[in-house]
């Protein structure tokens, strides 16, 4: 019992376990199934948010272009799912069946050699994670070694999410152009649009993300945890106590990157299609705003962030429809200017303090003995001393 609870002391999973009890249990036993999957979309941009947090909050990169990572594990996905929908079968009635119809409509004859691994789910599955890793290793690798960072590695990141999207719209009969790739209904001929499948896939996305989470948090009480927050503070001094501190920058951007294509796969087989829009500077940049608004430093806080965001986007959206883009930049703004640290800061700083100093005043008050309630005798008059003999007393 002490071992487990050292544990949870240690590796702070008192917040973990709200938010599991919450995704897990309140909100599948509170919401209809049209809501409850709009919360399993906003989850899978907490992949992104956590990734931030190590990458931003931990190894102090700011990348402004993780929606390339997300995109990236959303067409690999997306990629196996229209392959299997695009069977001979069903695209009979196509110039050349078997493969996409945005391939037909291009007048192309045969898949092509880049889609050929896609034909695989276990090959699709690892490519989820291996190629925003490798293209992550590519960037990181380039800028790292040469000491790039600050507001330069930024812009880099921007600059490559912007390429991206113009490659993925100018590819169209590669990739869809800018329509993406819809249609994307079955795995391995299961139907992922019926009630029961989005239960499965909701609770699928919620696993993930808490073992991401606990990955993330295992490096942080890990000695590379420690290395990271020196990095982030003091990098020359790390630096001169020699260490590589390029392969650690690498190391943590290429880890952001995966989390990010997980996510992005489960974002392509719970909404059903993929699009560029999800990839380039605005989407990249919003995700960003996930992690900054529950917190750089905190995982759970970045989870809150990423639904509390999108929660507001789709509330605004619906019910002030010719407002909601003013009204979420002033949420942002507030949050900015309010909490600096994000709502997992106002949690350290102010609640967090606050009750501990209350159950402290509970204890105290549950160990003192209660004061008695026995009238107190009043005290002894001393005597009068004696008066000479002849004098008299004054006393009436």
């Amino acid at each position: 019992m002490n071992f487990i609870k050292a544990s949870i002391q240690r590796y702070q999973l008192g917040s973990l376990l709200l938010l599991v009890l919450l995704l897990a249990v309140v909100l599948p036993l509170s919401l209809d199934i049209f809501r409850l999957n709009l919360v399993g979309k906003y989850l899978t941009y907490a992949f992104v948010a956590v990734g931030l947090v190590m990458v931003w909050g931990y190894g102090g990169v700011l990348s402004l272009g993780q929606g390339v990572f997300f995109g990236i594990g959303g067409y690999a996905m997306a990629m196996f799912l229209k392959l299997e929908a695009s069977d001979p079968v069903a695209t009979k009635i196509q110039t050349t069946p078997g493969i996409p119809d945005f391939m037909d409509w291009n007048q192309i004859t045969e898949l092509p050699t880049l889609w050929l691994p896609f034909k695989s789910l276990p090959l699709s599955l690892a490519l989820v994670v291996l190629a925003p890793m490798a293209l992550a290793w590519l960037v990181s690798f380039a800028m790292f070694k040469r000491r790039v960072g600050g507001v330069y590695f930024a812009i880099i990141t921007q600059a490559v999410a912007l390429i991206c999207t113009v490659l993925i719209i100018g590819q169209q009969g590669y990739t869809g152009g800018v329509n993406g790739m819809t249609d994307l209904k079955t795995l391995l001929g299961w139907d992922t649009r019926t009630d029961g499948a989005k239960y499965v896939l909701y609770y699928v996305c919620v696993g993930l993300l808490v073992l991401s989470i606990l990955l993330c948090r295992w490096i942080q009480t890990s000695k590379l945890g420690t290395l990271l927050l020196a990095m982030r503070d003091k990098e020359d001094r790390v630096r001169f106590s020699g260490y590589d501190v390029s392969n650690f920058k690498v190391f943590i951007f290429c880890l952001a990157a995966g989390l990010s294509g997980i996510g992005g796969a489960m974002f392509a087989l719970q909404v059903g299609f993929m699009s560029p829009s999800f990839v380039g500077i605005v989407p990249s940049i919003e995700m960003v705003i996930f992690c900054a608004v529950g917190g750089r430093m905190s995982l759970v806080g970045a989870v809150y962030g990423a639904l509390l965001v999108n929660a507001g986007k789709t509330l605004f959206s619906e019910s002030f429809p010719d407002l909601w883009l003013f009204l979420m930049a002033g949420l942002f703004i507030g949050v900015t200017m309010a909490f600096p640290m994000g709502l997992a800061g106002v949690w350290e700083e102010k609640i967090r303090p606050w009750w501990k100093s209350r159950r402290q005043a509970l204890r105290d008050a549950a160990v003192k003995p209660p004061a008695s309630t026995a009238p107190v005798p009043p005290a002894a008059q001393p005597p009068e001393p004696a008066l000479p003999e002849g004098v008299g007393s004054q006393r009436a």
